[in-house]
């Protein structure tokens, strides 16, 4: 007896979410310069986070806070904005 429609054969279909980025394509690391000390540093960013992200990092180098947004295009690029925080 075969299985019912709604049960998992064990085929795997692939699909295109437009709604996400593919993380693996996406930028994993940005330049930014901190709004306190002046100085560039690279930050890691974290694709698997979701398309907009809003978090709290602190300047490796004057170890002042940051607020940290990041947007993901459709293409995985990323825009990353910070903000003193204080």
């Amino acid at each position: 007896m075969p299985p019912p429609d709604d049960v998992w054969n064990g085929d795997v279909e692939s699909f295109d979410d437009d709604d996400s980025t593919d993380a693996a394509a996406s930028e994993t690391e940005s330049d930014v310069t901190c709004p306190h000390c002046g100085k560039t540093v690279t930050i890691g960013l974290d694709p698997a986070g979701g398309q907009a992200q809003d978090y709290v990092e602190d300047c490796e180098v004057c170890c002042r806070p940051w607020r940290v947004q990041v947007w993901y295009d459709a293409a995985g690029a990323a825009e990353v904005q910070v903000q003193a925080l204080e």
